[in-house]
């Protein structure tokens, strides 16, 4: 009996010891396999993958031959071990949630890659291709993040405690649900927000923005801040909801280029000409400005200077921003060189006293 046993259990541990090894064999041989295939497939530019497609997905693969491999097993009757059933049929729930769940996420991404292929935001003229890389990328984070949720959600309704505990808050939905809401308020409203700006735009990739009194670019935006580049190189971290319930100065809203103004104070008897054809043969001789706007006017006069208004235009704000710099320090210059006299003065008139006063006579006696 013992003899038979041991046999028996000897038998056992060398068909265990072949599935392993099998297993083991046919997983490599299986993932070089499908990776040598999507890497040939890629190295051709006419197919829709990328070249880096199998490098990125091959993670998911070998977790998702891994399943494979234990399902097989779980089905052969490998084990008649009831523990390991039970623990291989969760393993390979979650290993193929997982798997499923990253390979989605690469086409998404890979995907998102190829329509944004034909947009080029580094272009001067790039509106359009702002729009675009702002939908897609919080359509993709929003994806992502349900995707996720679906994974993790999957995974824990395996397990049957878990399922009950489910079961039993669904009864209580009613209470739960309220007391959720008023405590997340504040993120679902981050949420809703990140959103709406996804579908209504007011501000996209790049866009020059004045906010809470700081002028940069944005830079980033996800479902639940937005990453303001400062000018400074200072990086301004605000809420989504900030962008949906405040006013805020959106330099690109409707284009890249933008106007850009300068204020130059100077005294009454300079000669407004004489700045205008310069100003003129400075734009003309600079790559800065894109040949559009160039006026100048005399918008205020005060008791003790005349303020002049230079208005310029230039293909985007920073070259905006170039352009007034290099404006008002070459028409200063030139006011100092050729007029300063003109430059603004305060003037003190006092009354001029009478050199010769007359004289009177004294009374007689």
């Amino acid at each position: 009996m013992i003899i038979s046993l041991i046999v028996e259990d000897n038998a056992l541990t060398r068909d265990s010891l072949k599935y392993i090894i099998y297993g083991i064999v046919g997983l490599m041989l299986s993932f070089y396999l499908a990776s040598y295939l999507i890497k040939k497939i890629g190295k051709d530019p006419r197919n829709i993958l990328p070249v880096n497609f199998a490098r990125r997905i091959r993670i998911p693969l070998l977790l998702f031959l891994l399943a494979i491999l234990l399902w097989i097993g779980n089905i052969s009757d490998f084990s008649n071990s009831e523990e390991y059933e039970y623990i291989a049929r969760h393993v390979i729930i979650a290993l193929l949630t997982i798997s499923i769940t990253w390979f989605l996420i690469v086409c998404l991404k890979v995907f998102k890659e190829r329509m944004l292929r034909k947009y080029d935001v580094s272009s001067s003229d790039n509106l359009k291709a702002r729009k675009v890389y702002t939908q897609f990328t919080i359509l993709e984070n929003i994806i992502i993040f349900i995707l996720v949720i679906l994974a993790i959600g999957i995974t824990l309704m395996s397990f049957e405690s878990i399922r009950s505990v489910g079961v039993s808050l669904l009864t209580s939905a009613g209470i739960a649900g309220i007391i959720v809401g008023l405590a997340a308020q504040k993120a679902i409203a981050t949420l809703l927000a990140g959103i709406q700006i996804a579908i209504t735009q007011p501000i996209r990739l790049q866009d020059a923005v004045i906010v809470e009194g700081e002028w940069g670019w944005i830079e980033e935006i996800t479902l639940t801040y937005v990453v303001v580049k400062v000018w400074d190189k200072r990086r301004l971290v605000v809420p989504s909801t900030y962008f949906i319930e405040n006013t805020f100065q959106n330099w690109t809203r409707k284009s890249a280029d933008l106007m850009g103004t300068v204020f130059i104070y100077t005294d009454y008897d300079v000669s407004f000409d004489a700045i205008r054809e310069e100003q003129t043969r400075l734009l003309e001789g600079t790559h800065l400005w894109d040949g559009k706007v160039n006026v100048l006017q005399v918008t205020d006069a005060t008791e003790k200077s005349v303020e002049i208004r230079i208005l310029v235009s230039a293909k985007d704000s920073p070259t905006a921003w170039d352009l007034r710099v290099y404006i008002r320090e070459k028409i200063i210059d030139f006011i100092r060189k050729n007029y300063p006299h003109s430059l603004p003065k305060t003037r003190v008139v006092l009354p001029q006293q009478d050199q010769n006063p007359t004289e009177t006579t004294p009374p007689s006696i």
